[in-house]
């Protein structure tokens, strides 16, 4: 204690207590630092800060139209797959409708064929059938000539006698015949 009464005893400053010249130096050299600051740095850091804040609105914008374009696009999607499942759909059924009507018409071509198919066979029956009657009335008749010229003893060669009595022979078997099926 004895250093510190001696030094504040020779008129020394105060360490404690600042100039006042230091003082009025160091505030003016920190209004210039603040004008400096507010006009020069201050503005720079705003219009980054804007800029930064314009970039993650824009982006949060831009996200958001993203957003909704991808939903416009999925709805677009999920339309145009209803669409699609609605359009198979008639496809399957119009190609139901078409195969059975295909079939129907097959069918009735077939039906059409099976039944020409039997009257061209009963025709061709028909045919085979007068023609066996022909041959087996000329046979026949060739065989009752040959017979009733043997029983006659004379010649019956003549071919309108023949005729004439195979005809009559044939018509009273049919008739017999006739009389005979219709007694059944």
């Amino acid at each position: 204690m004895v250093k510190t009464e001696i030094l504040l005893a020779e008129g020394a400053p105060n360490p404690i207590l600042p100039h006042y010249p230091e003082l009025i130096l160091g505030f003016i050299s920190f209004l210039i630092l603040l004008f400096v600051l507010k006009k020069f740095v201050v503005p720079r850091f705003e219009a980054a800060y804007k800029e930064r804040t314009d970039k993650i609105e824009g982006g949060i914008e831009k996200a958001e139209q993203a957003q909704a374009k991808a939903e416009a696009a999925l709805e677009k999607y999920t339309a145009q797959l209803a669409e699609a499942r609605t359009e198979a759909a008639k496809i399957r059924d119009d190609a139901r409708q078409e195969a059975e009507q295909i079939k129907v018409e097959l069918r009735a071509e077939a039906q059409a064929e099976s039944e020409r198919i039997v009257a061209q066979g009963h025709a061709q029956l028909q045919a085979q059938k007068q023609q066996i009657v022909a041959e087996l009335r000329a046979e026949l008749g060739r065989n009752a000539v040959e017979l009733a010229s043997r029983i006659v003893g004379e010649s019956l060669e003549d071919e309108v006698r023949r005729r004439g009595t195979v005809d009559r022979f044939l018509a009273e078997l049919e008739t017999s015949a006739a009389a005979t099926g219709a007694g059944k």
